[in-house]
């Protein structure tokens, strides 16, 4: 699936990190990687990963946010259990959990949890999308500094 993506150039690694971050659990940082050993530009690579990604995980927080349990358990297989197990999280830490929405597994987890238990949307997408944004650079300047060209 990823070399099909990659072969979309960045539409491709736009569409994989919106997945990433929603229904199919794969990696969007390979996907960023993949991009920039075929040798695309740096700077387009990161924004439009961290778009779709951040965009993805916004999908999250809106399924949350509209507290449909059948798509949370079918298309996110977030079970009741779990995302009740997260409002200690939500109550603690608030609109911050949104910079760690980018972490595997527990990622699409704290922005669906943010959208249920309704963090305010505006500083939940900042957030998110600074964590996104960071996670990215720091892909892309270790892939220039240890492994890259």
């Amino acid at each position: 699936m990823l070399s099909f993506l990659q072969s979309w150039g960045l539409l491709g690694l736009f569409v994989g990190s919106f997945l990433a971050a929603t229904v199919i659990p794969f990696s969007s940082d390979a996907l960023l990687v993949g991009m920039l050993v075929a040798g695309v530009s740096p700077l387009p690579c990161l924004l439009w990963a961290t778009l779709g990604n951040w965009l993805g995980g916004l999908t999250s927080f809106a399924i949350g946010w509209m507290g449909k349990w059948e798509w949370i358990e079918r298309w996110f297989r977030v079970s009741r259990e779990t995302l009740e197990k997260q409002r200690v999280r939500v109550e603690r830490w608030g609109v911050w959990l949104a910079l760690f929405t980018w972490l595997p597994i527990v990622g699409d987890v704290f922005a669906i949890a943010l959208g249920f238990y309704r963090c305010p949307v505006v500083k939940s997408a900042v957030f998110m999308l600074l964590g996104k944004a960071l996670r990215f650079s720091i892909w892309t300047v270790l892939f220039y500094c240890v492994g890259g060209v």
